[in-house]
């Protein structure tokens, strides 16, 4: 399996195939772009069927070799064992066992129609990043191991990702983690799970500014080729390829537990920002996976579902970013949506290259087909499956109440949005499947406005804001901030 840039034609240093590990500790390409396999491996219905009795480790491990095909087979199989085990993963709520690692749970079912819950949220810092990041932080490790070599992570993160990344990298031996949040902009729960790591490999930055602030300088600095080789950057982001393949193992997961035969097909409805989680989904359907529709659900931060409705891609300038009680997905600027553009254009490096150059020069693209717009790919959109709609602060509020009072299950804040919208797009005789984004103490502000009393704490996390917090505040400065990284690595 061989990988390729979604701008290389762009630069030479692109253009050759790379294979899994040569890409494993980076983000970006050379070019700018963003690393796709040259091709997506198929998954047969027989294959299916053997994977239905497969553990998560096991079928992690099945659908992984496919993609890392330079890393011998023991030795993906032992990583998978070691990420993938009921030690690493909570028994979260009543009913269920943490050995599942990521259970279905049946919502509603009438009249042909079925929704379900697909738990996400059961690993060490409470959210589906998880699922992916503790793979990242042994197949970090173990690449760096072979090399003698080490890495300094530069990540941003609007709530999730951040901590996921931290508690997987956390004492890893040759690796630093410099993380950036939007200052004051994540919930009280969030900031303390970051900022209360007292690990020295650990360095947390609150930028002033927005989430895509923090994206805009991971991006600067990584096409700062020079500074990234002496300074070692690697990152944990969605744009690195190993987090997103990672999270297609759920898809299949959640596909094989809810059906039980290869002819009958699933929706899933995913909270979606910057394009990450769904675009897994979207990687899972190429492969073969019998998926029907790809919902993304956004909240007021509505540049994915205004694409998906009208072809238009227009992002929102940092003052236009709404500051929202679904925090994670407050991103104006979704940086995995260039590999789906990739594919949406068939492939076609040059005009990916020259779409995503008008995004930094114009602010968007229209290739909605109207006179005047960028061209006609909208049209193709529905091949691939994709829906979207949005939920605002009063649906949340009103759909964690209905799923309290109906279930007896209180969720988390993007998890409303994604079941508001879900509900929006059920059809008969195909189930739908919302993924679960975090357990809902993360978020007990709206919890507590929408209930009346705290979400429930998982033990360990009684008093987690009362810890004793270790972060710097910065300015949105790309030269300060390479300063900074500079002065704490040595190099």
């Amino acid at each position: 399996m061989q990988y390729v840039s979604t701008r290389a034609a762009a630069s030479a240093a692109s253009q050759s195939p790379q294979q899994f590990s040569d890409i494993l500790l980076g983000g970006l390409a050379p070019d700018g772009g963003l690393y796709l396999p040259t091709e997506y491996p198929q998954v047969t219905g027989a294959e299916l069927d053997a994977w239905r009795k497969l553990s998560y480790a096991e079928l992690a491990f099945e659908i992984l070799k496919k993609f890392a095909t330079d890393i011998p087979e023991a030795d993906l199989k032992a990583l998978t064992a070691k990420t993938y085990t009921a030690g690493v993963y909570r028994n979260a709520r009543e009913g269920e066992s943490s050995a599942e690692i990521t259970p279905l749970r049946v919502l509603e079912e009438s009249k042909g129609k079925k929704l379900v819950l697909q738990a996400l949220s059961n690993g060490p810092t409470l959210a589906f990043k998880d699922m992916a990041m503790q793979l990242l932080g042994n197949l970090f490790e173990y690449a760096l191991a072979k090399k003698n070599a080490e890495l300094n992570i530069f990540g941003a993160t609007s709530g999730d990702t951040g901590s996921a990344a931290e508690y997987a990298m956390r004492g890893k031996k040759g690796i630093r983690v410099f993380m950036l949040s939007p200052h004051k902009k994540m919930s009280a729960f969030q900031t303390a799970q970051m900022f209360s790591l007292q690990d020295p490999n650990i360095f947390n930055i609150a930028v002033e500014g927005v989430f895509d602030d923090c994206q805009d300088m991971v991006k600067a600095v990584s096409n700062d080729l020079p500074f990234k080789a002496k300074q070692k950057i690697g990152t944990v982001n969605s744009i690195n390829w190993a987090r997103v393949v990672a999270q297609v193992v759920y898809y299949f997961r959640g596909y094989l537990a809810a059906t039980t035969s290869n002819d009958q097909k699933v929706s899933f409805t995913v909270p979606s920002g910057n394009f990450g989680n769904i675009c897994a989904g979207h990687i899972a359907r190429m492969m073969g996976l019998p998926i029907d529709k790809l919902v993304a659900a956004t909240n007021e931060n509505d540049v994915l579902d205004e694409f998906f409705r009208t072809g238009v891609y227009r992002v929102r300038k940092s003052a236009e970013t709404y500051h929202t009680s679904s925090p994670s997905m407050d991103i104006s600027k979704a940086s995995n949506f260039e590999r789906f553009i990739y594919d949406l254009v068939g492939r076609d490096a040059d005009r990916t290259r020259a779409l995503f150059t008008k995004v930094e020069t114009h602010g968007g693209f229209d290739l909605s087909g109207y006179p005047g717009s960028d061209g006609d790919e909208f049209t193709k959109v529905a091949q691939y499956g994709f829906k979207s709609g949005k939920s605002t602060h009063q649906d949340r509020l009103d759909t964690i109440r209905d799923v309290a009072d109906d279930y007896g299950i209180v969720i988390d804040t993007h998890t409303a949005d994604g079941i508001k919208v879900a509900r929006e797009n059920m059809e008969a005789g195909v189930t739908m499947i919302v993924l679960e984004t975090a357990l809902a103490a993360k978020f007990n502000e709206t919890i507590l406005e929408a209930l009346g009393e705290d979400a429930e704490r998982p033990a360990g996390f009684e008093n987690i804001e009362a810890l004793e917090q270790r972060f710097v505040v910065m300015p949105a400065d790309v030269a300060k901030m390479k300063d900074y990284i500079a002065s704490n690595t040595g190099l």
